[in-house]
């Protein structure tokens, strides 16, 4: 039997920075809840909307893999090793 958890938007961990509104899937940043810590490795899903023009500033990925899905205009990205690119 399969086993199915289901986490609906509206109780996902929320945050506004201004330039940044986050829905947390899993306890990310300020928000911690000790039931989502995780589903198997996966350790973050979070759903980011990120003003133009603004952005994450260089940062350290460490023993971990990122996968981003820009869902409207482009993004560009570089990272800790010089590469960059438009996605």
């Amino acid at each position: 039997m399969k086993n199915y958890i289901i986490h609906k938007a509206n109780t996902r961990g929320y945050a506004n920075h201004g330039w940044l509104e986050a829905r947390h899937t899993f306890s990310f940043a300020g928000y911690y809840d000790p039931e989502r810590v995780h589903f198997g490795k996966l350790r973050v899903l979070n759903n980011d909307i990120v003003a133009g023009g603004t952005g994450f500033g260089t940062h350290p990925h460490d023993n971990m893999e990122i996968i981003t899905i820009p869902l409207k205009g482009a993004l560009a990205h570089k990272d800790s090793m010089g590469n960059s690119s438009i996605i």
